[in-house]
């Protein structure tokens, strides 16, 4: 009877042990190889400080990314020809593209390995220069330019260029397989203009106005007319967007020497932040993914400093 009762007992707390044991895998979390699975650590983008990348520059800096963590930047050198370095991991040491240019360049990136770099020269037209995997030489593209050169892409061969013309309104030129005769698009700008593209048939640009304030013409089909953004600012813009409907713009404050930090996010626009720093010409920027933004300038001493946003 004992032995009974010992067993009975024995079953008892079996079927005890393995209902709770059923019970707590049950409520447990599902335990998973997939990667999908894995939360990755939070993205928490910051701004850097500024660092000096070295080289005797005279005229303001450009930046255009073919590719995630690679920057091509440009800028005139002592001798007014065109100098090149870039990053891919490390950044090289400057090299000289030759040319003979008159204001700050602009570059573009709208494929793997291609850069599209102009300038104005010194008969006042546009000077253009590739890259296709070799570099080609500089070609003029015409035109009676008094302010630097700004450029996009909203598509691979398509190329829109504008600067400021004798009249201080902003010129366009654009490639779609051949090149287009300048238009006017009117405004009255104090300053080079920059551009971006975030999307196929849309175009933002901003320049400095006459009243030292950013102004802002877009297309999206059709072009749209100026519209004023505020600041006090003194050295001309940049602007990038890093997903559609965001835009960073970017310029030189009433100091003449910090930068300032104007951007959109899609709803509404947010007004002008200092960034710190020491200027000495128009900022340049470009984002290769999102949430990433490079500024490049020249700093006080003619090398190219940098300052980023991002992890």
């Amino acid at each position: 009877m004992k032995g009974q009762i010992k067993n009975t007992l024995a079953i008892l707390l079996a079927i005890l042990f393995a209902l709770a044991l059923s019970g707590a895998i049950a409520g447990a979390e599902p335990i998973s190889t997939n990667d999908d699975n894995v939360v990755p650590p939070e993205y928490n983008p910051v701004w850097s400080k500024w660092e000096s990348l070295g080289g005797e520059l005279t005229e303001g800096v450009a930046v255009s990314s073919w590719a995630p963590n690679r920057l091509d930047c440009f800028a005139v050198g002592a001798d007014r020809t065109l100098q090149h370095k870039w990053f891919d991991g490390t950044w090289h040491d400057w090299e000289d593209l030759g040319g003979e240019l008159y204001s700050a360049p602009a570059a573009v990136s709208w494929d793997s390995n291609r850069i599209d770099i102009f300038a104005i020269g010194k008969d006042k037209s546009l000077h253009h220069k590739w890259y296709d995997g070799s570099w080609h030489d500089w070609e003029s593209l015409g035109g009676e330019l008094t302010e630097g050169v700004a450029v996009s892409s909203w598509e691979p061969n398509r190329l829109d260029c504008f600067a400021v013309g004798a009249n201080r309104t902003l010129q366009h030129k654009w490639f779609d397989g051949t090149w287009h005769d300048w238009e006017d698009l009117g405004g009255e700008l104090y300053s080079a203009p920059a551009a971006v593209s975030w999307d196929s048939n849309r175009i933002d640009i901003v320049a400095i106005g006459k009243d030292k304030s950013m102004q802002h013409k877009w297309f999206d089909g059709s072009w749209h007319g100026w519209e004023n953004l505020g600041g006090e600012l003194t050295e001309g813009v940049a602007i990038s967007s890093w997903e559609p409907h965001r835009l960073d713009c970017f310029a030189v404050g009433n100091d003449y020497q910090t930068l300032h930090h104007k951007w959109y996010d899609g709803s509404s626009w947010h007004d002008w932040i200092c960034r710190g720093g020491k200027l000495y010409s128009a900022p340049t920027a470009v984002s290769w993914e999102s949430h990433r933004i490079d500024i490049f300038a020249i700093g006080n001493n003619t090398s190219m400093d940098h300052k980023w946003y991002g992890q």
